[in-house]
């Protein structure tokens, strides 16, 4: 069965973005750029939201070339949404069935690994039925106060299993867990 794993930035206080939608504070830096060609390495398809698709199909296609940029461009995507018409980056599928059907299909499909990036909206409702393998949160040094968080309706308690954890230079820590 293929693994599902997230990867998703994250302020100290919990929220993936801030009170405006505002980015600007991931830390992105060299070390990041390695743990994300990495990934990327690992996987063969992406999972997105309609919101986190958006974004990246507005910056990816005409992004300065380089391996992330080429991967991202190249990889499968499936785009969960109910309200997109049509989905125009390279190799993305639009899919309008129930989430956690389709990710249940997606998992027993050939292939191999699948990451979401971004897309809060439909990672936590499939961490809370257990269809997430990995969660890796990118812990960006910075409170925000207010914005949207990260594990946002989540309705029963959810044990998690520490697998690693890299400091980098920047103050980021990345830990990865997995279910239990």
């Amino acid at each position: 069965m293929r693994k599902l794993i997230v990867s998703n930035m994250m302020s100290l206080d919990g929220f993936f973005e801030g009170p405006n939608k505002e980015l600007d504070w991931h830390v992105a830096d060299e070390e990041f750029f390695t743990y994300a060609r990495d990934m990327l390495r690992a996987v063969d398809t992406i999972l997105f939201g309609r919101v986190t698709y958006q974004l990246m199909a507005n910056y990816w296609p005409s992004a300065p070339k380089d391996e992330i940029a080429e991967k991202m461009n190249a990889l499968p995507k499936v785009v969960f949404s109910r309200t997109l018409q049509k989905v125009d980056w390279n190799d993305s599928k639009l899919v309008r069935g129930e989430l956690t059907d389709e990710v249940r299909k997606l998992k027993q499909s050939q292939g191999g690994d699948m990451v979401i990036l971004g897309s809060a909206s439909i990672a936590s409702p499939l961490l809370e039925v257990g269809l997430i393998d990995e969660y890796r949160v990118i812990l960006n040094p910075i409170l925000l106060g207010s914005g949207k968080p990260l594990f946002a309706g989540i309705e029963k308690r959810i044990s998690l299993k520490l697998l690693s954890t890299k400091g980098f230079a920047s103050g980021v820590v990345l830990l990865n867990y997995q279910k239990v």
